[in-house]
């Protein structure tokens, strides 16, 4: 079953990751195993990234879309009860594509989906949406392990 939305207070003490670079402003589903997570990014004009991508013509970089991705991908895996204080961290990124450009003013809707686990490694899938339009998606292979 669905939990209750995850403000970004709460998000924070799942992830390390501090502003400019904390991609996740929301989470509003999140299943209680932590096998799909839906959360919420809104892009606003002021990002520091669209200073030089591009001037005049901001468009939201697609790795950090895919970054996005994989942090709300880690706040379903960090919430578990055995993941608690550890990182989830990159081990790959399989079949990305962007779809459509992601420009100041829209809301990234992220929804990902665990697919595999064995162990610490894992492999997602994540999608990424600017109303009903798909923007991006990736398989996101992921490592669990302890912090610092």
């Amino acid at each position: 079953m669905a939990e209750k939305v995850i403000e970004n207070d709460e998000i924070q003490r799942y992830l390390p990751h501090r502003y400019p670079f904390l991609l996740v402003d929301r989470v509003l589903e999140i299943e209680d195993d932590g096998s799909w997570v839906v959360g919420l990014k809104n892009v606003s004009a002021n990002e520091p990234y669209f200073q030089g991508h591009f001037p005049g013509s901001p468009v939201m970089p697609g790795v950090l879309i895919v970054e996005a991705m994989a942090q709300v991908g880690a706040v379903a895996l960090l919430r578990q009860p055995e993941n608690q204080g550890k990182l989830a961290l990159f081990a790959g990124i399989d079949k990305a594509r962007f779809r459509q450009m992601v420009l100041p003013g829209d809301q990234l809707r992220i929804e990902v989906k665990v697919l595999a686990r064995r162990g610490r490694i894992g492999r997602s899938e994540g999608k990424a949406y600017v109303g009903d339009k798909l923007a991006a998606e990736a398989e996101l292979l992921f490592a669990v392990t302890d912090a610092g």
